[in-house]
């Protein structure tokens, strides 16, 4: 049973202790609250070994993992492939590429979906009934879906403003879908009202503690698909900054627990990436403060990361000066060029959000702050097929012809194949 390596939570800044419950802040400092492990009794009961024996999914990690027992919300998530990008990594003129491609993930097309699976989980677990969250889109579709596969009533809180595409995708499980006139942040205080007046489970307010533990399987599974060693640099996409942060800690938690073949401290570089229409974090690392400051009005086609207060802010600075990284953002023109280069080479549609960190890995790679002779995992967090509008102006329209070969022929004029003998 997992519980067992659960101490309770404890404050990321002043330490205090908490026992397991929905509570996301320390009463005495208003610090995030985080999941306490037992890792001494953690290293007595894993193995690698015990870890291959099992599904090939995100919950082959659970004593890791802040759940008493079995899942019982989402057990098929997470497993996604770790893909080995030869072609793009020649485009990118670099000697070893891999894409943790989480926009296969089920149920809903995105990492989301691991951080779901946990807090639902435990929603059930603490007795909640309805559940909720504010989102700018794949949060929205994995509470929706999850939550109704587990029998779950739900509220979602969007911008109003969202793509269509990510509306539907929601409203499609049936959940309560109400889109609220502001930005990301305006909606989550809005959340944060509803959550406590009603007493309901939201997954990153109340629940988050929880929640963000999902991310760190995203780690657990790079590095086995590595066999069980961390690479040499990541890059990974902004919006709160907590999948920044989880990955590191995931990397961490294998290390103390016997399970990598290397420490991953001062070996494993972290890079953030952000649309410059909503770059609060990068900014921050490129100006040398400790931390951000708010964007008021983001402005990007790269809405899921539109989050202009992030809540990992001061955390996601700290761990990417920490580890030698470094944070980029780039122009919705760059994010919509980027998400075409990754479809024609790897063959992998990605939204706006992989689009980002492609581009920020393309620019960190031109201004030498990646070095193209070593390894680099790039996290691609989200399906293009919920944001196709973002790179309708940069693909070529179709050819159009009558049903006629010799329409067709000149469209592909010296392009004939040798004939078979």
């Amino acid at each position: 049973m997992s519980d067992s390596f659960v101490r309770g939570l404890k404050c990321r800044i002043c330490g205090k202790a908490y026992p397991k419950e929905p509570l996301n802040f320390c009463t005495d400092d208003f610090g995030p609250l985080e999941v306490d492990y037992d890792y001494a009794a953690i290293r007595e009961a894993l193995s690698r070994e015990k870890i291959e024996l099992r599904n090939f999914n995100m919950w082959r990690y659970r004593e890791l993992l802040p759940i008493d027992g079995e899942p019982t919300v989402g057990a098929q998530v997470g497993g996604t492939p770790l893909v080995p990008a030869n072609r793009l990594a020649r485009e990118l003129g670099v000697q070893q590429l891999w894409l943790k491609n989480d926009a296969v993930n089920f149920p809903t097309l995105s990492f989301k979906d691991r951080v779901v699976s946990v807090a639902l989980s435990k929603a059930r677990e603490f007795g909640f009934t309805t559940v909720g969250c504010a989102s700018t889109g794949n949060l929205a579709n994995s509470v929706a879906a999850n939550a109704a596969a587990a029998g779950l009533n739900s509220y979602i809180f969007v911008p109003a403003d969202l793509e269509r595409a990510k509306i539907l995708n929601t409203s499609v499980y049936g959940a309560k879908v109400i889109g609220v006139h502001g930005t990301y942040d305006q909606v989550n205080r809005l959340c944060t009202q509803v959550a406590f007046k009603y007493g309901w489970g939201f997954v990153n307010i109340n629940l988050r503690p929880f929640y963000a533990e999902g991310s760190k399987s995203m780690g657990f599974e790079i590095a086995e698909q590595l066999g069980w060693r961390t690479p040499q640099h990541v890059v990974c996409p902004m919006a709160g900054g907590s999948l920044i942060c989880k990955i590191p800690k995931a990397f961490d938690e294998l290390h103390k627990v016997g399970l990598l073949k290397n420490d991953p401290k001062g070996s494993v570089k972290f890079y953030g990436a952000q649309p410059a229409g909503c770059s609060p974090i990068s900014t921050a690392v490129k100006n040398g403060w400790e931390t951000h400051r708010p964007v008021r009005k983001p402005n990007t086609i790269a809405k899921s990361l539109a989050i202009g207060d992030p809540a990992d802010g001061f955390f996601a600075c700290k761990l990417i000066r920490e580890s030698g990284g470094w944070a980029e953002d780039v122009t919705d023109a760059e994010i919509a060029d980027a998400m075409a280069l990754l479809g024609r080479t790897e063959g992998i549609f990605a939204e706006t959000a992989g689009g980002v960190t492609l581009a920020v890995t393309r620019k960190l790679l031109e201004q030498g702050r990646i070095p193209k002779d070593e390894e680099i995992v790039i996290c691609i967090t989200g399906n293009g097929l919920k944001t196709q509008d973002a790179v309708a102006e940069v693909l070529e329209q179709p050819a159009v012809i009558n049903p006629s070969l010799e329409e067709f022929e000149p469209l592909v004029e010296g392009a004939r194949e040798p004939a078979l003998v």
